[in-house]
């Protein structure tokens, strides 16, 4: 194939190659001057040969171009590449094209092959020698003197520096070959050294195959087509090979002998690195190639290796490194250092002279051939160097491997995948550093988010510690304290709590109350037992801690604040708020006198804090200070410092809750944005923000997004983490709301259920996680008409919180909140005001007048009033509810639009229309100035501002408005979807009022067809729907009948429905 492209691609030297032509007159005076041509190439020619077109013009370009200006040229490539293969296409092409030329092949694997080679030459060429003549020297006269006609001599495999170009006392290869003007000589090497040296910078590197090349030569070796049916295998072979020519013609030949299909071969080549080992190093016959030399390739490089300890022994000490590590990425950092910096760039020259190592552009990064690492291993077990070698890769590697410092972020993902390769590859080196690796190793990959990978590790790093220390030693205890911290990271809490019990209790008999470890393992303990649901026994052991720490600590000791810190999460998490307020507020003041305003544990507390006036209410509190935290980590850390995102990330949920909820989907978008250009798709840190986004858009009204983005979390989490996993639940927990939100309610509750069926497996019936997904399960029964089992489930959590729980904890109350929200459901609308006003009395006595919680308490008995039919009394709450909510959220907040919303509804019910239309065309002008057109919030207030036309004669704008909101939900919602049901209803209901009654029994009917067929037959709005469909056709069956005999359902019964 190359040789037909050189001739077919160069016209203007077709006249010259062409055999059956006259020769001219200067032809015709070298054919009777000189002696004939002589040929001498003890190799056939290649019929599989594929490709290497550009290799191939650059050669003859080169040495046969117009110029004619170039003697030498060296091609220089990585053994097995084809150089060779190349050199004989050149060669048999020159036969074949330049009829003038002598073609010659001097092969230089040894002296001995080279002077063979010559008596060979010098008896086709009638050459007499003296008896005392070297026959390299009488070639190289008889081939540099005018008697010899035009030649071309291929010098193959010059590889070796010290043979080819000799020493003081020793002349060299390079010494014995001629110059003529009539001559060419074409070199092949693996040392870039010797193509330098021999070539005078004619140097041709040969490249990589390409597919396609590496394709063709497999299905010219293999012979056989049908081998090559899997393309997906076959790909996969190739680039598992690095699309090198020797290693596809060896395992072609292994192919053809052994009958096996490519995927079977593929699937031992992945095999243990025995197993490889033993597969590349299997001999196979070629005769492209020399007679004694070995063709696998595992064994073709060993010659090379010997040749490179013989001349650089740093050079091959880096590649007995490197033979241990990943051979891709390999930072110069990680390099074992020598003795000067020159010696260290001279050994990667050397190196890279053979093509053993190729640099990624300008970078300090380097790679090596995948094949090249296998052999080198091969080399050294040979010479039994492995043993030595991976020892002194594990030192090295344990000492220059990094912390888990966040300034070390970048250096140690260069140097994890050479870390790992090293530990996990050398398990039979039990030596204490390689443990210390695995503790560091571990500990990154925790940072990094790859949690079950650092647990293995610290699995690994404890297992040394356990079995080579006594149980009381401080390093044993050191690596279970650690590992524990990596089970709760990993959701396994259960076993975190047990390895630190083990651990407090073994230091409480072996340390005073007062030693610093004994301290810090109840702290971390007393972690777990919060993540666990323990929140009392958390509780109880800080404050313990913090006590013993009060005595023998100043007040400003890192510890101690630390130990406050986390005893103030403790009681937020136990319905402490004001505690936990109380006590950040005192470690940010402590630390605000002693710390710069920059320093990360002031900032922590501060942020800490800020979370917590949230939790109680001071929403614009928290606000004001996570923006500061932000402004001041935004000109102190880097864009993508975990700190910094941290802090975004709580500033767009305190905005979420203050109602800015167009700035937290943007400041989420951009720590997302972020978090997926520098963590893995995997990370906990990435996935949290991207399931808090998913919430930000729900509240957004952009609920399609949401699903969206919580299915890829949770697709994600199903993949990496445990059925049992904390933040797979709450991630499935979300995105049944956001189900729920997206009128997907039977999906919502078939997912709770089946959180919930695992948390009542694997947690105590009293952890708040347990209890919060009952609780919104049951919201969603209740949204799917089950309401009974809504109450019931509901009863059941309100029932464990009211034994574990304290009277004004936050969770005990929003459970009897929801409660009496389900008893008015069911009808039991006297159960939900006296359960609702018992609520809203403890929260008017422990919260502040402005508190959300207690605003929306407020608010859920004003609407119990109004079903109650305490109308007056529904309005006046309603009426306090928005006055305070005027004066303290801006006129955007949701909370605010929901109360004037609500407060509408019961104006109307009072009587007061006109009031609720004007209060709702208020609210309505604001929604559509700050929502989207497709938003929940804008179409209900529209809906509700329709039923309020109606009920104010202003029928005409009623349906006018009915119209625009059920196009908008038809665009936007599943047909299915409660809000586009309820929609269609009131329209349908505003058309008979309007006269049009053919609509409305047409759209009563779809409304009434699609309700049949997803709620259960007493659902609530199922019954609505077909009450008010019975009630029309009634009104049209007896329109001739006398109007006393009509008993039917009154339209006044029918909206009371």
């Amino acid at each position: 194939m190359g040789a037909d492209f050189l001739t077919k691609r160069h016209h203007r030297h077709r006249t010259t190659c062409r055999q059956d032509r006259r020769p001219n007159w200067a032809e015709q005076v070298l054919v009777d001057y000189f002696p004939p041509p002589c040929h001498y190439i003890p190799l056939p020619e290649n019929s599989r040969f594929v490709g290497r077109e550009a290799a191939l013009l650059d050669v003859q370009q080169r040495l046969f171009g117009p110029a004619h200006s170039r003697s030498r040229v060296a091609v220089v490539g990585l053994g097995g590449i084809g150089k060779t293969q190349v050199a004989l296409q050149v060669a048999y092409w020159a036969k074949k094209n330049r009829p003038q030329y002598s073609v010659l092949w001097l092969p230089a694997l040894s002296d001995t092959t080279f002077e063979q080679a010559c008596t060979e030459i010098a008896k086709r060429l009638g050459i007499h020698r003296a008896d005392d003549k070297d026959i390299k020297d009488t070639v190289r006269q008889y081939l540099s003197s005018d008697k010899a006609r035009p030649w071309l001599l291929v010098v193959d495999n010059a590889d070796d520096l010290d043979m080819v170009l000799g020493g003081l006392d020793s002349p060299g290869l390079i010494d014995y070959l001629p110059r003529s003007e009539h001559g060419k000589i074409m070199f092949t090497t693996r040392s870039a050294d010797v193509a330098e040296a021999v070539a005078e910078g004619d140097v041709i590197k040969l490249a990589d195959m390409d597919d396609q090349e590496a394709l063709d030569l497999l299905e010219k070796c293999l012979q056989r087509r049908d081998l090559l049916s899997d393309k997906t295998s076959t790909t996969e072979l190739l680039k598992e090979l690095a699309y090198l020519p020797l290693a596809i013609t060896q395992a072609a030949a292994y192919l053809k002998r052994n009958q096996i299909p490519i995927s079977e071969y593929l699937g031992r080549l992945r095999g243990t690195a025995q197993d490889t080992i033993r597969l590349m190093s299997r001999e196979f016959y070629d005769d492209s190639r020399y007679r004694g030399t070995g063709n696998a390739v595992a064994t073709t490089w060993l010659v090379s290796f010997d040749q490179i300890r013989k001349l650089d022994n740093a050079a091959a000490d880096l590649l007995m490194f490197m033979s241990h590590i990943e051979p891709k990425g390999i930072p110069r950092s990680i390099l074992p250092s020598t003795e000067s910096q020159e010696e260290i760039v001279h050994a990667i020259g050397t190196l890279y002279s053979y093509a053993f190592l190729n640099r990624r552009g300008q970078s300090e990064v380097y790679d090596m051939h995948s094949l090249v690492h296998l052999a080198t291993r091969v080399w050294m077990q040979k010479h039994r160097l492995i043993e030595e070698a991976v020892r002194k890769a594990i030192l090295h590697v344990a000492k220059v491997f990094p912390t888990d410092d966040h300034e070390n972020r970048d250096l140690w993902r260069e140097y994890m995948p050479h870390a790992l390769k090293l530990v996990q590859g050398n398990r039979e080196f039990d030596i204490e550093e390689r443990y210390n690796l695995y503790f560091w190793i571990g500990r990154c990959l925790q940072v990094d988010g790859r949690i079950r990978e650092g647990v293995d590790c610290l699995e690994r790093f404890h297992f040394w510690k356990e079995t080579t220390l006594v149980e009381t030693h401080p390093d044993r205890l050191t690596s279970q304290h650690e590992l524990a911290i990596a089970y709760q990271a990993n959701g396994q809490v259960t076993e975190a709590v047990a390895l630190l019990e083990k651990v407090v209790a073994i230091e409480e008999q072996t340390l005073v109350e007062t030693h610093p470890l004994r301290l810090a393992s109840q702290h971390t303990l007393a972690i777990a037992y919060q993540a666990n649901g323990q929140v009392t026994e958390a509780v109880a052991l800080l404050e313990k801690v913090v006590a013993i720490q009060e005595q023998i600590l100043i007040e400003t000791h890192p510890s101690r604040l630390a130990s406050q810190h986390s005893l103030a999460v403790a009681y937020q998490a136990n319905g402490q708020v004001t505690e936990a307020v109380a006590l950040l507020e005192k470690v940010v003041a402590i630390q605000e006198q002693i710390l710069i305003e920059t320093h990360p544990s002031r900032l922590a507390s501060q942020h800490t804090l800020a979370v917590a006036y949230q939790a109680n209410g001071q929403v614009t509190e928290a606000v004001a200070l996570l923006e500061k935290v932000v402004a001041i980590r935004e000109q102190t850390l880097v864009e993508t410092h975990p700190d910094r995102l941290t802090s975004q990330h709580t500033l767009a949920v305190a905005y979420r809750a203050n109602g800015q909820v167009t700035e937290a989907v943007a400041l989420l978008e951009k720590v997302v944005a972020i978090r997926e250009q520098t963590l893995v798709e995997t990370h906990p840190d990435r996935l949290a923000s991207q399931h808090e986004l998913a919430i930000a858009y729900q509240a957004n009204g952009q609920v399609t997004e949401a699903v969206a983005l919580l299915e890829k979390v949770v697709a994600i989490q199903e993949q990496i983490l445990i059925e049992t996993h904390p933040s797979r639940l709450a991630s499935q927990h979300s995105l049944a709301v956001a189900y729920q939100a997206n009128g997907q309610v039977t999906e919502a509750v078939a997912l709770l259920e089946k959180v919930v069926a695992i948390q009542e497996q694997i947690l105590i019936e009293t952890h708040p996680s347990r209890l919060a997904s009952q609780h919104t399960l049951a919201v969603a029964y209740q949204a799917n008409g089950q309401v009974t089992e809504a109450v019931a489930l509901l009863e059941k959590v309100v029932a464990i919180r009211e034994q574990t729980l304290i009277e004004t904890h936050p969770s005990r109350l929003v459970s009897q909140h929801e409660l009496a929200i389900a008893y008015q459901a069911n009808g039991q609308v006297t159960e939900a005001v006296a359960l609702l006003e018992k609520v809203v009395a403890i929260r008017e006595q422990i919260l502040i007048e402005t508190h959300p919680s207690r605003l929306a308490s407020q608010h859920s008995l004003a609407v119990a009033y109004q079903a109650n039919g305490q109308v007056t009394e529904a309005v006046a709450l309603l009426e306090k509810v928005v006055a305070i909510q005027e004066q303290i959220l801006i006129e955007t907040h949701p909370s605010r639009l929901a109360s004037q919303h609500t407060l509408a509804v019961a104006y109307q019910a009072n009587g007061q229309v006109t009031e609720a239309v004007a209060l709702l065309e208020k609210v309505v002008a604001i929604e559509e100035q700050t929502l989207v057109e497709t938003h929940p919030l804008r179409l209900a207030s529209q809906h509700t501002l329709a039923i309020a036309y109606q009920a104010n004669g202003q029928v005409t704008e009623a349906v006018a408005l009915l119209e625009k909101v059920v196009a908008i939900r038809e665009q936007t919602l599943i047909e299915t979807h409660p809000s586009r049901l309820a929609s269609q209803h009131t329209l349908a209901v505003a058309y008979q009022a309007n006269g049009q009654v053919t609509e409305a029994v047409a759209l009563l009917e779809k409304v009434v067809a699609i309700r049949e067929q997803i709620l259960v037959e007493t659902h609530f709005d199922r019954l609505a729907s077909e009450g008010w469909l019975t009630y029309i056709m009634n009104n049209l069956n007896v329109q001739d009948k006398d109007e006393d005999e009509d008993e039917d359902t009154s339209p006044g019964e029918l909206e009371g429905l």
